[in-house]
């Protein structure tokens, strides 16, 4: 996908974004596709469709809840970047930690952010049990199963809140896991992607938010 049909992609659900956001969101593809050749932070199959699901897909959390300003997110097993680098620029004052256990992942997150003049972005070699840091809320992308994820951050994540949802985890997932929900013993809402984004590859894919 051109770097103007991604924009034009994101710009469909999301009309209002600065030009400057614009210019970031269509530089991203061009970067990632030369880290990518370097080390392999995205499938090979999937870097042709970036922009919906990488990009696009992390946005998703963007269309459920609009952080406000010195809101503080952490982004558990960020990978090359996902959701944190897509939601750092379409929220350019909301505070972005992203995390991973690999070194040569968070390299290339620290050089896109770099690139793209990211401030909002810090990014850290670490696992989540190891961080004392407390956040509003911790994202993730299936990084692994959700009771497994909840035992590792739920320290890290403040009581209380002041955005349109109270602190907690925003989890995206594809796919059957009801197995992984039946576990859980806390309160928690899903939100079904194929409501938010007219796409196919949304059919399957859902976003759970657990309040802390």
């Amino acid at each position: 996908m051109k770097g103007s049909d991604a924009v034009e992609l994101i710009l469909k659900y999301f009309p209002s974004l600065t030009p400057l956001q614009q210019e970031r969101f269509r530089r991203l593809g061009p970067l990632y596709n030369f880290w990518n050749e370097r080390i392999n932070v995205i499938s090979r199959k999937d870097i042709d469709a970036l922009y919906e699901r990488h990009i696009l897909h992390s946005l998703a959390i963007g269309r459920i809840i609009s952080f406000r300003p010195d809101t503080r997110i952490l982004d558990v097993g960020t990978g090359g970047g996902f959701p944190g680098i897509p939601l750092a620029i379409l929220f350019p004052e909301v505070n972005f930690l992203l995390v991973d256990s690999i070194g040569k992942k968070i390299s290339v997150v620290e050089a896109i952010a770099a690139d793209l003049h990211l401030e909002n972005v810090k990014a850290l070699q670490i696992r989540a049990e190891q961080i004392r840091e407390k956040f509003d809320f911790v994202a993730s992308r299936a990084v692994t199963a959700l009771p497994v994820l909840l035992k590792l951050v739920a320290k890290t994540i403040a009581p209380g809140g002041q955005n349109p949802l109270p602190n907690g985890i925003l989890y995206l997932k594809g796919g059957d896991f009801d197995d992984e929900l039946k576990t859980i013993r806390r309160k928690y809402v899903i939100y079904h992607l194929t409501e938010i984004f007219a796409e196919p590859f949304f059919e399957t894919k859902k976003l759970v938010f657990i309040p802390a």
